[in-house]
């Protein structure tokens, strides 16, 4: 008798487990990170005695062996270095873009235009001081165009420390909570709903991890993770309760690089995926910006002013410096403040001489000119950015098929879920109803007595 209300009551509590699981598992429809559950059964076997004390002789009941997790490693893989790519992409391009709004906003295109429109129209009588006038005014926009774009490209490169620091800061936060919850799976009871809980928080960690930069990931036995950095031969950021500390560097040349400390040892890091990927390319791609246009600044100025020198006033004086730099090429200012002093003639020529502005217009090169080689900067810009988008936009579907995939294998199924409700309901009820019946028969056993 005694067998049949322990056989009954092991039901009644396996099934009751296996329903939390499933009850469990409704209420975490569409949770972001969470993987559905199984609870694994068993039965449990009674052991003869004598000398049958080795051989199993029936069942005991059933019990509940573990609580199992529907994750598939291969697909979390796959979602992890598809996020990774994407972040790379989506960041170089933001920067791009930054660059391009940098070396569009202010318009210096437009006022390289019209600082030579001017003169080809003081060319036409240059006597005129209304024209002359003209003319200062454009080189003042141009000056001030120049300086505008290279402070918002110093800007770019400000903002993009700054983004690449809270970057690492964010990393090193999520390194530090991955270590935590590997110390919490190496003290959960393997196949508990705990141990599950942590699994769900560590794959979680991984994923976030991965849109930052590139990971190379190893699991040991009880399921802790191993995490590298930029690729499985970088330097070790996570093992076991253990995290390091990435940090941002860049030098005076305005290259950017990344390192891990742990354990005493600084590592090098060449991330090839993730935000931080991303990050790089776009220094790169400031600084490569910043310094085409300080050579267009510095040829348009130094051209500007050698003209004004070797030509003439309205007062045939020799021509003086139409600008002056400051501590950058692109630091421009008018330095000549009388329309008078631009040195519209040529060495010998009187007043109505135009030469030296003929001088000036020629340097208007159609591959040379400094209208053209800005132009070809923004279109090389514009053609990148739009590469980047492509590509983008092709690697977020890729990302999106990836997580897909791995949600119809360990996601929630509310079909599913519907059947394993009812099963489990039933076998509930079957095991109340063998407790009920026990009971049943214990109570006329004793009434015959």
């Amino acid at each position: 008798m005694s067998d049949l209300l322990s056989i009954g009551a092991s039901g009644v509590r396996a099934y009751q487990t296996a329903l939390n699981t499933v009850s469990e598992n409704i209420a975490n429809t569409g949770t972001a990170g969470y993987t559905r559950r199984t609870t694994n059964l068993g039965q449990v076997t009674s052991i003869g005695s004598g000398i049958n004390a080795s051989v199993a002789t029936g069942s005991n009941g059933v019990t509940v062996t573990g609580i199992s997790r529907s994750a598939d490693t291969f697909r979390s893989l796959a979602v992890r270095n598809a996020g990774s790519d994407l972040a790379r992409t989506e960041t170089a391009a933001a920067w791009l873009g930054r660059i391009e709004t940098s070396l569009t906003d202010n318009k210096l295109g437009d006022r390289l235009t019209s600082f030579f429109s001017a003169a080809q129209t003081l060319s036409a009588d240059p006597t005129s001081v209304p024209a002359r006038s003209v003319m200062l005014e454009s080189a003042t926009s141009a000056a001030a165009a120049f300086t505008a774009t290279g402070k918002a490209l110093d800007t770019a490169a400000a903002d993009l420390d700054t983004a690449t620091r809270q970057a690492t800061q964010t990393l090193n936060s999520l390194g530090t909570a991955l270590a935590k919850v590997n110390d919490g799976i190496a003290r959960s009871q393997k196949g508990s709903t705990n141990a599950a809980q942590l699994g769900d928080q560590r794959d979680q960690l991984l994923e976030q991890m991965s849109t930052i930069t590139d990971i190379s990931t190893e699991f040991d036995d009880l399921g802790r993770a191993t995490v590298r950095l930029g690729g499985a031969s970088g330097p070790v950021f996570v093992a076991g309760p253990d995290a390091g500390n990435v940090s941002y560097l860049k030098n005076d040349e305005g290259a950017v690089g990344f390192v891990v400390q742990r354990t005493g040892t600084t590592s090098a890091v060449t991330p090839s995926g993730g935000a931080l990927a991303g990050y790089a390319e776009g220094a790169q791609k400031i600084v490569a910006a910043r310094d085409t246009l300080n050579g267009i600044a510095t040829d348009f100025t130094t051209q500007v002013n050698a003209i004004q020198a070797q030509g003439r006033d309205l007062d045939g004086k020799a021509g003086t410096p139409l600008f002056k730099t400051g501590d950058t090429p692109t630091s421009i200012t008018v330095a000549l403040t009388d329309p008078r002093g631009i040195a519209a003639a040529g060495a010998t020529g009187g007043a109505r001489d135009a030469s030296n502005l003929a001088a000036l217009l020629a340097t208007r090169d159609p591959t040379t000119g400094s209208e053209q080689r800005l132009t070809n900067m923004i279109t090389s810009n514009a053609a990148s950015l739009e590469q980047r988008r492509l590509v983008g936009d092709a690697q977020g579907a890729i990302r999106d098929g990836a997580v897909s995939a791995r949600d119809s294998g360990s996601g929630v199924d509310l079909d599913s879920e519907a059947v394993d409700l009812l099963r489990f309901q039933q076998a509930y009820q079957a095991s109340s109803r063998v407790i009920q019946t026990a009971r049943d028969i214990l109570q006329t056993i004793l009434e015959i007595r």
